[in-house]
C-alpha cells in the first residue's frame, strides 16, 4: 500500500517474480465506472471504492482457497479499506511503501502520462512559467505580447 508514485506496482510486481507468487494490480479491479471517474479527473468516493476494494478481497480469497499465493498493489489508504482487505485473514500481510513528498514528487514527474508536479511556493509567474517548460511546447504565438491558448 502507499501514495500514487510510491513504487506499490514495481515492489509488488518484483515481490511475487522473486517469490515465484502471482501479481495482481488493484487498479485491474476498478469497476468501469470508477474508471470513467478518473479518466474525467473525479475523485472517487468510499462508496466508489467499496466494490472495488471487495473485488480485490474476493480475488485474495479465491488465489488462496487454490493454494496459491500472491501480492497485489493496491493504495488502502485507510483503516477501513485495509479491513476489508485482510479481514480474517491472518495469512495477509500488508506493506506500506512510505517515502518523504520531494521523492514522490519527483517520481510523479518523471511518469509519462502522469501530472506534471510544481511547487506553489513561487510567484503564480513563476508557476506558470514553469509549467509552460516542462510542457515543452514552445511558445505559443502572441497577440500583443499575450500568449494565447492552444
Amino acid at each position: 500500500m502507499g501514495v500514487s508514485g510510491c513504487g506499490k506496482s514495481t515492489i509488488a510486481s518484483m515481490l511475487a517474480h522473486r517469490l515465484h507468487w502471482i501479481y495482481e494490480d488493484g487498479d485491474w479491479f476498478h469497476p468501469q465506472s470508477n474508471i470513467e471517474k478518473m479518466h474525467g479527473g473525479e475523485p472517487l468516493t468510499d462508496e466508489d471504492r467499496w466494490p472495488w476494494l471487495h473485488g480485490i478481497a474476493a480475488w485474495i480469497d479465491a488465489t488462496r482457497r487454490v493454494g496459491n499465493h500472491g501480492t497485489v498493489a493496491c493504495s488502502a489508504l485507510k483503516r477501513a479499506y485495509r479491513d476489508i482487505l485482510v479481514g480474517e485473514r491472518t495469512d495477509v500481510r500488508i506493506v506500506y511503501l512510505k517515502g518523504d513528498r520531494d521523492l514522490l514528487a519527483r517520481r510523479l514527474v518523471a511518469r509519462d502520462g502522469h501530472p506534471i508536479v510544481v511547487s506553489i511556493v513561487p510567484h503564480p509567474r513563476q508557476i506558470v512559467e514553469e509549467i509552460v517548460k516542462r510542457l515543452d511546447i514552445g511558445e505559443a504565438p502572441s497577440s500583443r505580447g499575450v500568449a494565447t491558448a492552444r
